[in-house]
């Protein structure tokens, strides 16, 4: 990943020492690329999820050749289940020897009119996106106050503050994800425990590519302050920010990785 951005220096070491757990993260989307990151920024070991098997054997392959000093092992998870929750936390667990943060990356969109819109398509939106953030969010909770330490970052949206149309149920759950992440932040703080999320507005990769119409693509892109979508890798740096000790005084920020803050 790092050759194709411009004037990239890999490896500040901003997570060495420490092990990631990333959920959704064996596509071509920020998940991987915050997997990438973390690799590329010292994480001793690295767990990722994913609900396609194939996928996610190839991602954990191709993690791994990256950095053979960092421990990579994929576990599948739907992050509906809460059996499969509590899994992939076990997994994560004995594979790590401790988790030390936690990205929560697993979400859903589509477009839809809400008029036209069945309870299934918007319960299955919420229950990936938002009610999939607590599972995780809540169960590593648990673990991390125990220890009085750890990071959690969640992966909101512009969404969550901005209206746009067709967007009810995706934007309705990352209004979720802000207030959880900030509701939750006050209850881990005391533990010393922190949970911050990003918000990014559009960052292109093949999946958005492939279900997004492109004269749409062009049309949000042409909003940005640069006059572009965002890459991947630079919501994911934001992600590795917020996750090292350079952020040790943030908890409960929405942090926007975009030009769109309302």
């Amino acid at each position: 990943m790092s050759t194709n951005i411009p004037n990239y220096v890999p490896g500040h070491n901003l997570l060495a020492g420490k092990s990631v757990l990333i959920t959704a993260a064996a596509g071509a989307g920020i998940g991987f690329a915050a997997a990438q990151k973390s690799v590329e920024e010292g994480a001793r070991a690295l767990v990722i999820s994913d609900v396609h098997e194939g996928r996610l054997a190839q991602a954990v392959e191709t993690l791994q050749a990256m950095n053979p000093e960092c421990k990579v092992s994929g576990k599948l998870c739907n992050v509906t289940v809460e059996e499969d929750v509590q899994a992939l936390i076990r997994h994560a667990e004995d594979a790590t020897g401790g988790v030390d943060v936690l990205i929560n990356n697993a979400g859903l969109g589509g477009t839809k009119l809400l008029v036209d819109m069945t309870d299934e398509e918007w319960e299955r939106v919420l229950d990936i996106t938002l009610t999939g953030t607590m599972r995780m969010t809540r169960a590593m909770m648990r673990i991390m106050q125990t220890r009085g330490a750890g990071v959690i970052v969640n992966n909101a949206s512009v969404l969550g503050w901005r209206a746009q149309k067709e967007q009810c149920h995706y934007a309705a759950a990352k209004a979720g994800v802000m207030a959880l992440t900030r509701c939750a932040a006050i209850e881990a703080a005391e533990f010393g425990v922190r949970i911050n999320a990003v918000s990014p507005s559009i960052a292109l990769h093949a999946f958005l590519k492939k279900t997004t119409p492109p004269e749409l693509l062009e049309k949000l892109a042409e909003k940005e302050a640069f006059g572009r979508a965002a890459e991947v890798w630079e919501v994911a740096n934001v992600m590795m920010f917020l996750a090292s000790d350079y952020s040790s005084y943030m908890t409960g920020e929405i942090v926007s990785v975009s030009s769109q803050h309302p």
